[in-house]
């Protein structure tokens, strides 16, 4: 199934991140793999459009200079986002990826099964290679109420 269907308007909406966790393969579980209180929001579109951010938590500010190389690193590092496609089938969403701040992304499909829970979805990805280690991450977001109307 594409974008369009019966199982899509449960996912349209603007959602932000609640928690984020990861778990290796050995078992070791972290609660804040992207820092204390991150912040993220995930919008699906009627027309099968995705667009996600992610700020980690903690993240300082620049100098109104630029910063230096290490500081404009950090802030790489800690921000992440992308957007293009989207396809649901009620129990997987398939993001294909167009633009993104890591240009590894860019035309992958980064695949992510989907829990309903009430207003909340719980998107678990595939195990995926980071800071030297296999991970699974599962994010929990909450859906937002239209900011208008």
């Amino acid at each position: 199934m594409g974008a369009s269907g019966t199982h899509n308007d449960k996912l349209v909406g603007t959602w932000k991140l609640v928690s984020a966790s990861s778990t290796t393969s050995t078992g070791e579980r972290n609660e804040s793999p992207f820092g204390l209180s991150p912040v993220g929001f995930l919008s699906y579109t009627e027309d099968g459009r995705v667009t996600a951010l992610i700020s980690h938590g903690g993240r300082k500010s620049l100098p109104v200079s630029g910063g230096t190389l290490e500081e404009q690193a950090e802030a790489f590092k800690t921000f992440f986002g992308y957007a293009g496609r989207y396809t649901f089938d009620g129990d997987m969403v398939t993001h294909g990826v167009e633009i993104s701040s890591i240009q590894n992304y860019v035309d992958k499909d980064l695949v992510r099964r989907v829990k309903f829970d009430g207003d909340r979805i719980v998107l678990v990805a595939p195990p995926t290679l980071a800071n030297g280690k296999m991970q699974t991450f599962e994010l929990i977001w909450q859906r937002l109420q239209a900011a208008f109307g």
